[in-house]
């Protein structure tokens, strides 16, 4: 179990949740109450007294792990440190997008100048980083809240504003389906966060689509960025012009 602390935790509620007692518990497993109370305040507990208790509340170690996968606080971002360490290799940067995407481990390898010894090394980095939960075969949990988003002054920002963003809009985007739209005027301020909710949720909703669209069969997706940004801003050769 990745957190035994929460593990304690989970074993407390369902203990809560059925009534049972320390009491019980210390003569379910033939101990003394004040050796279980101290199992628990210390949430040090041997797999053979998970076993037990299990047993006791009717319950399986394969619950019990997607009981604590569901406590699990999830990340909304990374440290500054680790983004930097992200944006310092390339191909770590490229899985982690990828798992963001939920890509699997043979679309990367398959897709991608990428082994399989490296792709495996950045899974297993980004399950150090907590972005993921590496799990058997290659599979992986993602551990990362739905609100998940790169640091605004982080390294991954900086890196795609410096490589990214001037390739992406030297694009013609006169494809089906897609656009580009750029649109100038001056309101007031107090309503500007109305307009960054609503981009917010056209990028939620893109996401929910990426997600839906998982279970079609790739011949029938493409790879589709969408920025969408909202700032005060004037081109510098127009406020150059302006009178002092």
């Amino acid at each position: 179990m990745a957190d035994t602390s929460l593990l304690i935790d989970v074993l407390k509620q369902e203990l809560k949740a059925q009534d049972k007692t320390y009491a019980d518990v210390a003569a379910a497993l033939e101990m003394s109450e004040s050796s279980v109370k101290r199992m628990f305040s210390k949430k040090e507990m041997p797999l053979t007294r998970v076993d037990d208790l299990c047993r006791l509340l009717n319950t399986d170690f394969a619950e019990l792990s997607r009981r604590v996968t569901q406590a699990t606080p999830l990340m909304s971002e990374l440290t500054y440190e680790q983004e930097l360490a992200v944006s310092r290799d390339p191909k770590l940067l490229l899985v982690a997008i990828c798992v963001l995407s939920y890509w699997a481990f043979e679309q990367m390898v398959q897709t991608y100048r990428i082994t399989e010894a490296e792709c495996t090394a950045r899974l297993a980095q980004l399950d150090r980083l907590g972005v993921i939960e590496l799990r058997p075969l290659n599979r992986y949990r993602l551990k990362v809240a739905k609100t998940f988003r790169w640091r605004g002054d982080g390294p991954i920002r900086q890196f795609f504003l410096t490589h990214v963003v001037g390739e992406y809009f030297g694009g013609r985007f006169d494809r089906e389906g897609e656009t580009l739209l750029m649109v100038h005027g001056n309101i007031n301020e107090a309503v500007a966060p109305a307009f960054v909710e609503r981009i917010a949720r056209i990028g939620q909703d893109f996401a929910a689509q990426h997600l839906a669209d998982q279970k079609i069969d790739p011949k029938y997706r493409d790879g589709f960025t969408m920025i969408v940004g909202l700032r005060r801003w004037e081109f510098s050769a127009f406020t150059d012009l302006r009178r002092g």
